[in-house]
């Protein structure tokens, strides 16, 4: 029986780090676009590849912070696929859930990277057609899971719960922006299911109507449909957590130097449930989770967070069990706690 099982994605990635111009593009969160000259070669400083997709970065986290961790995905039977599952029984993770399709090629990730922020060319491949089929439940079983469903493998998410329900495992939930998009309705009702649900504030405003400008209202709604922990996380800024009575605002561990953003919210929400997992939470206790384990679990997810984006790629800056624990860096960290 494993500790957890991360459910989700596995892509291949290639970073490039290129100078080209930008122009204003307002359809943007940045306000800017690359310009890429039509019919032109464009010569890159360097390349790097590496892994990533969100099962892969979760249950890296989940390793390196010493859990028996598996990754359940799919990829294609290519070499893509051969170095995803490499890398990640390196890191300890256990790759007998991850299957393979016949004829799909591994799902694949392009990032141009500048000066810490990145544009990425994505690729869904043998990922978009991850279905229940593809699994054996009854080797899944495990006290946690970390469910994060990209493109059409979302069609999972309610046969997942009903098994982790009959099964008493807790589950962590992180939507894309895809599934909240097309099931908004389907998310809602399984809220109710759900021990941690990690959020961006724009998703959260997505699920629940409601601006996160007016924080309290989306977590006044959000904690009637959730049982246990939920998190809102705004990039630099930090985030805000509940508990269902308190509110916990946290910062950011100021990073050493700002390298690349990707996997960022992966190894936040990933790190908040180690956090969880190492105070001894679980389907049980979750109701009445203490103020004390929560914020050791903020401070795990907020160092790891931390750490990732001081590196290129979304695994190699996770922290290490030791690392987190050694690191005077991460002893403390502000956090503002707010009754609801």
């Amino acid at each position: 029986m494993f500790d957890i099982v991360a459910i989700g994605s596995a892509t291949r990635d290639a970073f490039f780090n290129v100078d080209l111009p930008t122009v204003p593009w307002p359809k943007a969160e940045s306000k800017k676009a690359y310009v890429l000259p039509f019919g032109e070669k464009l010569e890159v400083k360097n390349v790097y590849f590496t892994v990533g997709g969100n099962s892969v970065n979760a249950s890296v986290t989940f390793a390196r912070q010493g859990f028996r961790s598996a990754c359940a995905a799919k990829v294609g039977s290519d070499v893509s696929g051969e170095e995803i599952r490499r890398r990640l029984r390196k890191e300890g993770v256990n790759t007998n859930t991850i299957v393979n399709h016949p004829t799909l090629p591994t799902a694949y990730s392009v990032l141009i990277r500048e000066k810490g922020e990145r544009t990425i060319l994505g690729y869904h491949g043998a990922a978009d057609s991850f279905a229940i089929n593809d699994l054996r439940l009854a080797k899944l079983r495990a006290k946690w899971w970390y469910v994060s469903l990209a493109g059409e493998s979302d069609k999972m998410l309610l046969p997942l719960l009903q098994f982790a329900e009959r099964n008493n495992i807790a589950v962590a939930f992180n939507p894309t922006a895809y599934h909240l998009r097309h099931k908004r309705g389907e998310v809602l009702k399984s809220l109710s299911k759900l021990a941690f649900l990690v959020l961006n504030e724009e998703e959260a405003a997505l699920l629940t109507g409601v601006s996160f400008k007016n924080e309290k209202a989306v977590f006044r709604k959000l904690d009637k449909l959730v049982p246990g922990v939920l998190a809102v996380t705004d990039g630099r800024r930090g985030a805000a957590i509940s508990d269902g009575k308190f509110i916990y605002r946290v910062g950011i561990f100021k990073e050493k130097k700002l390298v690349d953003r990707t996997g960022a919210g992966d190894a936040f929400g990933s790190g908040f449930v180690a956090g969880l997992m190492r105070r001894g939470v679980s389907l049980k206790n979750i109701g009445t989770i203490r103020p004390r384990d929560v914020a050791y679990a903020i401070r795990l997810a907020t160092a790891n967070a931390a750490s990732v984006v001081e590196k290129v790629g979304a695994t190699e800056g996770i922290l290490a069990r030791r690392d987190f624990t050694n690191s005077p860096r991460f002893r403390n960290i502000k956090i503002k706690v707010l009754k609801i």
